[in-house]
């Protein structure tokens, strides 16, 4: 399950990894035509699922977290335009409900954001934080990339899929800096458009895509970390 191209193709060189999103539509894929996530599987039950997308294209993955309030990365939303999400649904094209954000909240110094959508959603929403240690199995999902050898927005994945990965870090940073949880390939790794999707640990979510290298290692902003807890409190109220 691979993270999107970044939307300004760039690369955080101190940790060799870049954001992991995408910018235009691609082509739909069907169960068993391509190799799965980079590895790991479909996901066969998880209504906490948003699908985002920048002026209608796919662009990255997210997670209903309260009936108002979606939670993603910051480089998600870094443009100028109109963000709708798919929420409640492992099919990107149908499904679920369709919901715009009339208010995006950007962290000031991590990659999270808040989106505040117009509709009401309907539960079940993600239920937040669980303990997390290094050498722990925790999973990732999203919508985002199943190739390599190709442009990632050729393959991305119309149904969301799901890897294993291994805690390696529960201290690594993210792509703006901040706190994050960092993971290596057990059967799968996230790839372009898994940006702003969930990690989750015990059912929890604890995690959201913030870079990969698309091979073997990713990292996670951390949801256990205090204040980023305590931010996403403040405005949503859970």
């Amino acid at each position: 399950m691979r993270f999107k191209t970044a939307i300004a193709s760039v690369f955080l060189a101190a940790l060799s990894l870049a954001p992991v999103t995408a910018t235009a539509t691609a082509a739909p894929e069907e169960p068993g035509m391509s190799p799965m996530i980079i590895g790991g599987s479909y996901a066969q039950n998880f209504p906490y699922a948003a699908r985002l997308f920048f002026n209608g294209r796919e662009n990255c993955s997210a997670t209903k977290i309260a009936p108002q309030w979606i939670l993603t990365a910051e480089h998600c939303v870094s443009g100028n335009g109109t963000y709708t999400f798919r929420a409640g649904s492992l099919d990107q094209t149908s499904g679920g409900q369709l919901v715009t954000a009339n208010q995006i909240i950007k962290h000031p110094s991590a990659d999270l954001a808040l989106a505040r959508v117009s509709t009401t959603m309907s539960a079940p929403f993600a239920p937040l934080v669980s303990t997390v240690s290094v050498g722990q199995t925790v999973q990732l999902y999203g919508w985002g990339a199943t190739c390599t050898n190709q442009p990632e927005i050729n393959c991305q994945s119309r149904y969301l899929k799901v890897a294993n990965t291994r805690v390696t870090s529960t201290n690594g940073r993210d792509y703006r800096g901040g706190v994050a949880i960092s993971v290596s390939r057990v059967d799968g790794i996230a790839a372009g458009g898994d940006s702003g999707g969930p990690m989750f640990a015990n059912g929890r979510q604890v995690g959201v895509a913030s870079t990969s290298d698309r091979a073997t290692r990713s990292n996670y902003t951390s949801l256990n970390n205090t204040s980023y807890r305590n931010w996403i409190r403040q405005y949503t109220g859970v």
